[in-house]
């Protein structure tokens, strides 16, 4: 264990301190610009994983019709079958359901070590600043910028947040985001599990927002303006890789919006002329008891009246 704390502290927290406090040197020693240009940069280098992770939420939610109707079909019967079947159909629509939370998992070590990077940097204590020049690698660009200033706007980047303006501002972002990324499930009445995916994933978008809002009011500010810019950053990137077609109706309703196949099939339906029914235009067309004239009949009259069965009146 000892050994694994180690390699994490060579790989990523000393690594990520010398970057921040470079930063902040070439920003006047402004820390909080150090920190929300560091968090652009990583969004930057895992975009080939968030590009993916977009790529899955929008395959997910063509597919979803599909996966209810194999839910529907093999409801109560055989669940290896239909573990089977959706995996064919997860492999033929090429979606991997995991690379939807692959990026956030990934981003658990960089979120572990900026902790460490932040307590360390912007700590009062004195032995915050002797484990500081430890860290540092020996160049005079990164010694000479120490001390650090942990003053941005009117937070104090080293402790947490009493105003509580950026926890709820992470909150909000993320909801945004998971309300982004999360495949809509096709509400069905006869599929018991689409109803349990659907609650399970409503869940998760309100759960994940709450949870990280609550722990920015227990980290230093300078974690949770990472969290806030990363999830905000997040939300601008796939609203240009949308094509700016984002529905924002639907992040203030916990109802899901219906999914692409089903709401085309919807405006298809919308679409169709409504068969018309031709009108007698005036009482001219109508015979002495009220009835359409030859000449004036409708073609529908004429075919219901030339097949009307002749009898004894």
């Amino acid at each position: 264990m000892e050994y694994v704390s180690f390699l994490f502290h060579i790989a990523l927290v000393i690594p990520i301190t010398n970057v921040l406090v470079a930063m902040a040197r070439v920003f006047g020693g402004n820390f909080g610009v150090a920190i929300i240009v560091f968090t652009l940069g990583m969004r930057f280098l895992t975009w080939p994983m968030t590009s993916s992770q977009y790529k899955t939420s929008r395959a997910m939610q063509v597919i979803q019709p599909q996966i209810a109707e194999l839910q529907k079909k093999y409801k109560g019967k055989d669940p290896k079958k239909l573990q089977s079947e959706m995996t064919a159909l997860y492999r033929e629509a090429g979606v991997n359901p995991l690379g939807c939370i692959l990026p956030m998992v990934a981003q658990f070590p960089i979120w572990i070590a900026l902790y460490d990077v932040i307590r360390t940097s912007l700590g009062s204590a004195p032995e915050s600043m002797v484990s500081l020049s430890q860290n540092l690698y020996p160049f005079s660009f990164v010694h000479t910028a120490v001390p650090l200033n942990n003053q941005f706007l009117f937070w104090n980047l080293g402790e947490s947040d009493t105003s509580y303006f950026l926890p709820l501002m992470v909150g909000i972002t993320m909801y945004v985001q998971q309300k982004m990324i999360t495949p809509t499930p096709v509400a069905s009445a006869t599929s018991q599990q689409a109803q349990q995916q659907q609650q399970t994933q409503q869940m998760m978008t309100w759960m994940m927002p709450l949870m990280f809002g609550f722990m920015s009011t227990t980290v230093p500010a300078g974690l949770a303006l990472y969290w806030f810019m990363s999830n905000l950053s997040g939300v601008v990137f796939q609203y240009f890789y949308m094509g700016r077609t984002v529905d924002w109706r639907s992040m203030l309703t916990m109802n899901p919006a219906p999914a692409p196949a089903a709401k085309a099939r919807a405006e298809r339906q919308r679409a169709k002329p409504a068969k018309e029914i031709p009108e007698i235009e005036s009482s001219a067309d109508l015979d002495g008891e009220g009835r359409p004239a030859d000449g004036a009949a409708a073609p529908q009259a004429r075919r219901k009246r030339n097949g009307r069965r002749r009898g004894k009146r």
